[in-house]
């Protein structure tokens, strides 16, 4: 099926308030009664409910039983390093002003902004958290989206959105990939999260401005887009098989470099010179894996090298 390039939408000017919910419009309304009852059957106190004001949607304001609440399976990995900053500025102001989201799930909780948070209470040893409850347990996917709570990397980020996607396909596997957009932000990330769950120590930064020109939004159902999300991720590791045996190759006859990785990838990287057209994904990847095999270390120099310039792509990651 044809890839759906993600295009960047202009923003309109608007008149200063001329949108949204007025003050006194976002007073409590009877809409978030259920969920306000269910908050209370779980052993949450419900402090109030009102209507945000960008869309109108009810949330209810409660506090609710630390153990009921969890991250969703989704998203990344808690920093350990970050819950524990966290922790001890609590624990110096000795209170807890910034809610987390949550939304209910099957008798829990589920937080798709806020694990740090909810991380550093439990850390702390505190009974209750007090959460922004939705009433839609869809829109976790679209705030692990938008989620600022902590920069994510490149590697954060991939595994995070597979880990939606993979959720995705058992909930909604008919709906097309191309209408999970504004979940997925960019199309390359499901590619590197499907390889990052399989090798962890993967560098997808060096690899970066070749899948992201590749790599677009499939016209398909997504419980049958994730085959080919998992072929892509099999053979962009067969790629980097090459590109580490180069690399390690290099620095057997003593050449030392952070940017061994982004030279062997740029030395066989032909889009370079093919500033348009659109190139098939497997078979491009398949090229440059039989480009990469050719390349003979024995007649790379210093100097090759030092052409790269600049720093790596998230070296961090190596």
């Amino acid at each position: 099926m044809a890839a759906k390039k993600p295009r960047a939408k202009r923003r309109t000017k608007v008149e200063a308030k001329s949108k949204g919910l007025g003050a006194k419009e976002m007073k409590t309304t009877s809409d978030g009664l259920s969920l306000a009852d269910e908050v209370a059957a779980d052993g949450g106190t419900v402090i109030g409910t009102y209507k945000e004001p960008l869309g109108g949607h009810t949330v209810v304001i409660a506090a609710l039983p630390i153990e009921l609440v969890e991250p969703t399976p989704y998203q990344r990995d808690r920093s350990e390093a970050h819950v524990k900053k966290l922790a001890n500025a609590m624990e110096r102001l000795g209170r807890f002003l910034d809610p987390i989201i949550a939304v209910r799930k099957d008798g829990k909780y589920w937080t798709p902004n806020g694990n740090h948070r909810l991380g550093a209470m439990t850390l702390l040893g505190q009974k209750s958290v007090v959460a922004l409850v939705l009433p839609e347990p869809d829109v976790a996917y679209q705030i692990l989206a938008l989620n600022t709570e902590k920069a994510h990397n490149l590697k954060e980020r991939s595994l995070e959105v597979i880990r939606m996607y993979r959720g995705l396909v058992g909930a909604q596997g008919t709906t097309n990939e191309s209408d999970f957009t504004s979940y997925f932000e960019e199309p390359h990330f499901i590619t590197f999260g499907a390889v990052y769950e399989k090798r962890p120590r993967f560098s997808a930064g060096a690899y970066s401005s070749v899948i992201k020109r590749l790599e677009g939004f499939l016209e398909e159902p997504i419980e049958d887009a994730v085959a080919t999300r998992d072929r892509r991720a099999e053979l962009l590791m067969a790629w980097d098989d090459e590109v580490v045996r180069v690399v390690d190759a290099l620095k057997a006859k003593g050449l030392q470099s952070a940017y061994l990785k982004n030279y062997v990838v740029a030395r066989v990287n032909f889009l370079r010179f093919k500033k348009d057209g659109d190139f098939e994904f497997e078979e491009t990847i398949e090229k440059l894996t039989a480009a990469t095999k050719k390349i003979d270390p024995s007649k790379v120099n210093k100097e090759d090298i030092a052409k790269m310039g600049g720093a790596p792509a998230e070296a961090s990651d190596e």
